[in-house]
Formats: C-alpha cells, structure tokens, sequence
C-alpha cells in the first residue's frame, strides 16, 4: 500500500481516480479548492481544501505527511474561458503547478503523474494523432498543459523529479457501480448534455424546446457531424494507475525522467453517433437544432494510444459509445443528481 496525494481529487476525473486506488488497496489524500469539485465525491478520503495558487497551503499538506506520489488534476479546462480569460488559466494551471512541484520537491516526493491532454497538440496534420505528432496548441488552455509537460522535462533533469504526463482525448461516462459521476457547471461535455435533454423529455419537457444544439452538418465525415474520440472515464484513471506503477517501480529514471503518453480509444465517434447512441440507451427520441460551426473546430480528432499499450500495458475496455453513454444514464438518473432540469446547453465541447 502507497500513500498517494490527488490534487483536484474532488472533481470529475479524480473522484474516479480516488476510487481506482481506493480499490488498489492505497492509501489517499485528496487537496481541492472545491471551486470545480464537490465534497461528497471524495468517497471516504481525506480532505484537505487547499489552493495551488496558496503556496503555504500544499506545502503544509506535503510537509505533514508522507506521501509515496503525487497526482494532479487540478486544471483549469474550458478551451472558450481560457481564450476569454487566460490570465487565470496560466496563473491556476501554470503557476499552481509549478508551487505544487515546489512543495513536492521541500517534502522530498520525487514522483508525479500529471493529468495532460491532447490540446497540446492543435490542428491535427495526421490521424490518428501520436506523441510524435508537433505540438502546437491553439489556446491558453492547451499552452498551459504544454508550458507544464515543458517544466517536467526540466525539473526531471535538474531535480531528479520522475514524471509520466497522459495526454488524453474526450474523457466520458461514469462509475460503472454509480459510485462517482461527471457533475460540472456549467455542463460542456457533450454526452451529458445530450443526456440532459434526454432527461428533460422524460420529465415532462416539450421536445420541441429543445436547446442542444450541433455545431456544423458540413464537415468532411460520414454524417457531416464533427467526429471525436471518447474515452471512458475508468480506461483514463486505470491508466493513471499504471502509470504510477511504473513510476513506483523505479522504471522511470534519470536517463529519461519524463515520459508522455496519449489515451485515446481510436475510434471517431460523430456528434450525431452520440446523439444516436444516447437514444438508443435511454428509449428517449432527442430533438436538436444545427448551428453554424464553431471557428477552430477539426473535422477529426482521433488519437493513437500504442505507445500506452506497447509501455504501460493499457488498452481501453469501453470501446463502443452505447456501454459509454450507459454508465452516464445510470449515474444521471439517481437521485437528486438524475432530477436535474436545468442544464446550460449553449456551449458544448464535444
């Protein structure tokens, strides 16, 4: 058993990432600022509420416990705010990482798994997209993760810091036993949102007040719909959890102390397959409107994830969008969470 710190272990993914190791046997201390998370998804963890803008606040969670590694989810993510708003981003994801590896280095932890993303990569020029591919993103959100990847080559060279950064594609669906699911505000993904149309129908809505909403019919995919690769939330954490193996293991070393991986499911799923397999789940015939599309959105986005395979082991299990978007509808249709109406449908990020 591995004590382990998760940073942004409150929200979406590293609800799921806390139960992963929970289930591993480890033992987990979650730090959130609970600005983007929620206190009942810590399951049963520790609970610091701290900030990474706050120097003193990580530095006196590390420095009064031992922790074996360290894994960080504490981004900023929203591609439009990060372009209204870049200060924060650079400031909460740039800066926040930086004190975190600052007081990760005053504690003596030397090992880190950083939850990264495929935006560092902007405009596709080949499919499916491999770490081999340029890096060349074209938003503060993704030069943030970028900038980040960057220190970690560094601070692994200087400072003997091993790292691994998973780089990963649409993160979708939920606990597959319902224990954690995806509750942000506002709602961008697009799975839940069109499960929340799904759900305002079902509860009496009028369909045809709809407000979901599918950016561009003109692109070059089988449908006219743009096509993205989703990956299933528990595929995503059970490769953070390999990768922290690796890392305990000591197979991340001083000749190459930082080491990027893509998790992609390799499939190009359209909006339109989306909006086709959530019916398909919930029984739900769901209404949408076109709308033009949104300036920088690729017809394609498809990652390739053999490297993730070849090293850390790691093939996804969710493959197809219906055994996805089920986990969703499970985790969407309990409770307070399921009776949920009112859903901001303006901005989806599919």
């Amino acid at each position: 058993m591995k004590k382990i710190l998760v940073v942004g272990g409150a929200g979406y993914i590293g609800s799921h990432m806390v139960l992963a190791l929970q289930d591993a046997g480890h033992e987990v201390v979650v730090f959130d600022n609970l600005s983007q998370g929620h206190a009942d998804a810590v399951r049963g963890a520790e609970l610091v509420v701290g900030d990474l803008r706050a120097p003193r606040e990580i530095d006196l969670c590390l420095a009064s416990r031992s922790f074996d590694l360290v894994m960080h989810f504490a981004a900023f993510a929203y591609v439009g705010e990060s372009v209204a708003k870049p200060e924060i981003y650079y400031e909460n994801n740039v800066l926040g990482s930086l004190n975190l590896l600052a007081a990760m280095r005053r504690s003596g932890v030397d090992k880190f798994v950083f939850s990264s993303t495929c935006a560092t990569y902007g405009e596709p020029g080949q499919l499916p997209i491999a770490e081999s591919h340029p890096q060349n993103p074209i938003n503060p959100y993704g030069r943030s993760k970028l900038m980040v990847e960057q220190v970690l080559l560094d601070y692994g060279r200087a400072y003997g810091v091993s790292s691994i950064s998973l780089r990963y594609f649409n993160a979708a669906g939920c606990d597959v036993q319902g224990r954690a699911g995806e509750r942000h505000d506002p709602e961008t993904h697009l799975i839940p949102l069109v499960l929340a149309e799904a759900m305002r129908v079902r509860n009496g809505g009028d369909p045809a007040g709809t407000k979901l909403e599918v950016f561009g019919g003109d692109f070059a995919t089988p449908d006219g719909s743009c096509a993205r690769d989703y990956i299933h939330v528990s595929d995503l954490v059970r490769a953070h959890l390999l990768a922290a193996e690796r890392l305990l293991n000591g197979e991340v070393g001083q000749d190459r102390p930082a080491e990027f991986y893509n998790l992609a499911n390799g499939n190009g799923f359209s909006v339109l397959d989306v909006i086709r397999a959530c019916e398909a789940v919930t029984g739900i015939p769901i209404r949408y409107r076109m709308a033009p599309r949104r300036a920088g959105d690729p017809a394609v986005l498809v990652g390739d994830a053999r490297l993730a395979e070849e090293v850390l082991g790691w093939r996804p299990q969710f493959t197809d969008l219906p055994s996805i978007v089920r986990t969703a509808w499970n985790w969407m249709s309990r409770g307070p969470v399921g009776q949920a109406n009112e859903w901001n449908a303006h901005e989806v990020e599919p």
